[in-house]
């Protein structure tokens, strides 16, 4: 009989991770409290150690510029329907 595995949501494996990280608890204590395999609590740490950095990056600068080409394709579509709409009426 094939094991079925727990999709596991974002919050709980951070919550799983940063447990691991301050180390007040050993890796077979968050094992047994969380039901989570103990090379799951590494990989999520190291998830974790490795992409915290990003969060203080300015990513913030790519997603201005998908929200001012959006914002463009949005007059675009606006301008279009608007001349549609006077087409259409004559």
């Amino acid at each position: 009989m094939p094991k079925i595995y727990k999709k596991r949501g974002g919050s709980f494996k951070s919550k799983v991770a940063l447990e691991a990280i301050k180390e007040k608890k050993t890796t077979a204590e968050l094992c047994q409290e969380y039901s989570v395999a103990a090379s799951q609590i590494f990989a999520w740490k190291k998830q974790l150690e490795d992409n915290c950095a990003q969060i203080f990056e300015g990513k913030q600068d790519d997603h201005k510029a998908e929200i001012d080409r959006l914002h463009r394709v949005i007059g675009q579509l606006a301008a279009e329907r608007d001349f549609l709409e006077n087409v259409l009426k004559r």
